[in-house]
C-alpha cells in the first residue's frame, strides 16, 4: 500500500512540475471623450503570435533591425464587445459605467468557466487635459492564466 501511494505521489509530483501555464489578456478601452463622441470596447484576441519573430537584440556589434512587416503583426481575428462611453452630452454617465461593469463581469465569468483564472489587473488613463484636448481613454488589462 505504501509503495502504491509513493508511486501515485511521485507521478502527481512529476505532473505538477511539467505543468505549463498560458496567459491571455483581455483589454477594455473606455472613452472619456466629452459629449459621448469616443468609442469604448472590450477586446479579446483569438490569434496567437510569437514575439520572438518580431524581436531583435541590439548590441554594439550588431544593430540590425527586425524587418518584419507591420501587416504581419496585425491580428485580424478578435472579439470586439461594445461598451458605453463614460460621458454623454450631460457629462459623466454613471448608468454607462454600471452597464460596462456588467459586460466586463460577464466576460470575466465566461473566462473563468472556460478554466481561466484572473491573475492580474492593471489600468491606466490618458485623461482630457483641458478645453483644447478633447481626448481621453481609460484602459484596463485583465490578465488571465490557466494550466495547459
Amino acid at each position: 500500500m505504501k509503495k502504491l501511494l509513493f508511486i501515485l505521489l511521485f507521478f502527481l509530483g512529476l505532473n505538477a512540475i511539467n505543468a505549463q501555464v498560458e496567459y491571455k489578456i483581455i483589454t477594455s478601452i473606455e472613452s472619456i471623450v466629452p459629449n459621448g463622441l469616443g468609442r469604448s470596447r472590450l477586446i479579446s484576441s483569438d490569434e496567437e503570435r510569437d514575439f520572438e519573430n518580431y524581436t531583435t537584440a541590439q548590441t554594439e556589434e550588431d544593430n540590425n533591425r527586425n524587418k518584419s512587416k507591420r501587416s504581419d503583426l496585425r491580428v485580424k481575428n478578435y472579439e470586439e464587445t461594445k461598451l458605453l462611453n463614460f460621458y454623454n452630452i450631460g457629462g459623466i454617465r454613471f448608468q454607462n459605467i454600471a452597464s460596462n461593469d456588467v459586460l466586463v463581469s460577464s466576460k470575466i465569468n465566461t473566462m473563468t468557466e472556460a478554466g481561466w483564472e484572473l491573475a492580474f489587473v492593471t489600468s491606466a488613463v490618458e485623461s482630457d487635459s483641458g478645453t483644447e484636448d478633447g481626448q481621453g481613454i481609460f484602459i484596463t488589462r485583465y490578465i488571465f492564466k490557466r494550466t495547459k
